[in-house]
């Protein structure tokens, strides 16, 4: 049951697709084209490598790759985890820009002009080729995006003479390849474990297994480049490496830190196109750089302009921005929103979700024996105070120094001598929400979701909803009368935020109660009133709000709305038991999230819940 599972999440879409109709038939130019450009993508690794000063690492190809490229220190992904991220490196646009693409499996809602970038390359005259995942979120068909997609896909395959962009993803880091656990030849004892993690002999095992697959990975690095040069080709290719989102490992993919969102990017030039190259072999650039820097990349590589839709910059050259952006929001089965960005010292994170602890439970995460064994620390009560930080409630925004804290454990947001610097960044962040019209305040399911539903005019007052959700993740009972009178709103988002605040509230909202019962009988959102009986029932008026819910669990369409019921079920404690039938019905739904979701509450409102003993997501 398990191998059916990770098997259908590593190969979607592209395995059974073998090669696909041929490209356009204009190849003739080959002689005054760009060079051949090779993708070498890892899965969920931050950069255990080391050439990026790892001591434990064994990486020599990766290593001997940098020392002929380029390696670039600050590289990150455009969301910590793969679907969202893999949206921003095929369009070059952020996946909040088209809701709900920010979300982890989803189907953005894309505008007509949006195309996957190898399309413009394969209309020049390259031959595209991806071996093999797509996960890209959204609608594209694989059949347009590339020449050939899937298993077999290979540059060998390509017309005579034609220029080839071929991409080669790599399972073997992927978070599944945990779950088995297994003894190698890293050993537990020598591995460091990060601050905010106990030291637990799990979490050493997966750590250590962890190098184990680097090393694996980078062997199977050297067996793509012995092919690329017994073809005769390295001297003609640019060669990148990266990783599609950070680690696989407690507290880091998923997660809007270092752990979860930097990867490693290496990219070599041979002579024939060091001209191209931003900088000479061997050096190191320490500007941010993300994912959505690809797309343009590749195609300034082959001498193409770069859509103006899109929002990364090339690295062959010019000025770097001063910021890297990441996105966290619904995580298979449970709701989150998070904000943040990075540059070269800094990271900045706010929390839209305050309310909800970082810990929670996500059925395919806890397959992982580390994050079992934390949680369970955390019920025995045994974790330290930055151990434990993780199984509870969020502030509103956190600043970490990753100079002197790597492990983004000491939180400098209430420092008075950095609060320039949370100015700074916290202004970089608001015009980034503003400049790509964030689509992440949109409840998932709403029919303004979209990158031209959201634009419509009068559609999504954001610069107005930007205020009002900042307002709201203060949790400063001084806001009620503004969060009243929203909660009356014409705009569904501003009610939402609205209803959301009050949420966050917590006791302090008691006064709004007869408001958000009106909102619960009234509001035509169904997702205001999914939030509005949440806060009901967290302040003790169940009678209405949990019959609500689970009816909207039971009976409401969009399976996505009635994961958000059932979220706020498994947040009122054992004011859920009314809904237990609903709750029972739901742990065999054929939509997995609910089903994972439901079989986690219905085991917690039992008693059975241990984290030791996870059933197996199905």
């Amino acid at each position: 049951m398990h191998l059916d599972r990770v098997s259908r999440r590593q190969v979607l879409a592209g395995v059974t697709g073998g090669l696909l109709a041929a490209g356009p038939p204009a190849r003739a130019e080959a002689a005054a084209r760009g060079p051949n450009i090779l993708w070498l993508v890892s899965e969920d690794n931050n950069p255990y490598i080391g050439a990026y000063g790892d001591p434990l690492a064994r990486t020599p190809t990766l290593d001997r790759l940098a020392a002929e490229g380029i390696r670039y220190e600050n590289s990150f992904s455009s969301a910590p985890v793969c679907a969202p991220s893999r949206f921003a490196i095929l369009t070059g646009l952020p996946p909040e820009t088209c809701g709900p693409a920010e979300h982890m499996r989803a189907e953005g809602n894309i505008p007509g002009f949006l195309r996957g970038f190898p399309e413009y390359l394969r209309e020049s005259g390259y031959f595209c080729t991806n071996n093999n995942k797509t996960d890209y979120n959204a609608p594209f068909d694989p059949a347009k995006v590339w020449d050939a997609s899937g298993l077999l896909a290979h540059w060998r395959n390509r017309p005579k003479d034609a220029p080839f962009f071929s991409v080669f993803n790599y399972m073997t880091t992927h978070e599944s390849a945990l779950f088995l656990g297994g003894a190698g030849r890293t050993r537990p004892e020598d591995v460091r474990v990060p601050a905010y993690l106990p030291d637990t002999p799990a979490i050493r095992a997966d750590r250590a297994r962890y190098y184990d697959l680097m090393a694996q990975l980078d062997g199977q690095v050297a067996d793509r480049l012995d092919e690329l040069a017994k073809d005769g080709l390295a001297e003609d290719t640019v060669v990148f490496y990266y990783s599609d989102n950070g680690g696989a490992l407690p507290r880091s993919k998923r997660h809007c830190y270092d752990s979860g969102l930097r990867t490693a990017l290496i990219v070599r030039f041979p002579e024939k196109w060091a001209h191209l190259a931003p900088a000479a072999p061997g050096s190191v650039v320490t500007a941010p750089v993300t994912s959505l820097d690809f797309a343009p990349t590749v195609l300034a590589l082959a001498g193409l302009p770069a859509p103006d839709h899109m929002r990364g910059s090339s690295l062959t050259g010019g000025p770097r921005p001063s910021y890297a952006f990441g996105v966290r929001n619904r995580m298979d089965e449970r709701y989150d929103m998070v904000r943040t960005v990075r540059d070269e010292r800094y990271r900045y994170i706010r929390n839209y979700s305050p309310h909800r602890p970082y810990g929670q439970h996500q059925a395919f995460a806890w397959q992982q024996k580390g994050y079992q064994d934390w949680e369970q620390a955390h019920l025995d009560g045994v974790l330290d105070p930055v151990q434990n930080r993780y199984w509870r409630p969020k502030p509103a925004e956190e600043l970490y120094d990753l100079r002197v804290d790597p492990d983004e454990v000491d939180d400098l947001a209430n420092e008075p001598g950095h609060r320039a610097v949370l100015h700074r960044l916290s202004a970089a962040l608001d015009r980034r929400l503003l400049d790509v019209n964030d689509n992440g305040f949109i409840p998932e399911g709403s029919p303004l979701e979209g990158y031209e539903q959201s634009r419509a005019t009068g559609a999504y007052p954001l610069r107005r909803v930007l205020d009002l959700a900042g307002a709201a993740i203060r949790r400063e009972p001084g806001n009620l009368p503004r969060l009243v009178q929203d909660l009356a709103d014409a705009n569904e988002v501003v009610r939402y935020w609205a209803a959301s605040g009050l949420l966050m509230l917590g006791d302090a909202a008691s006064p709004a109660a007869d408001a958000l019962a009106l909102c619960l009988s009234d509001d035509p959102s169904p997702q205001v009133r999914i939030v509005a009986a949440e806060a009901l029932a967290r302040l003790g008026r169940t009678g209405d709000a949990v019959p609500h819910l689970a009816d909207t669990l039971d009976e409401h369409p969009d399976t996505k709305v009635r994961l958000q019921a059932l979220n706020a079920l498994t947040y009122i404690g054992d004011a859920a038991e009314p809904a237990l039938p609903s709750i029972t019905r739901a742990t065999l739904s054929t939509d997995e999230h609910l089903r994972n979701a439901a079989r986690h509450l219905w085991l917690v409102l039992h008693g059975l819940y241990r984290p030791t003993a996870q059933p197996m997501p199905i």
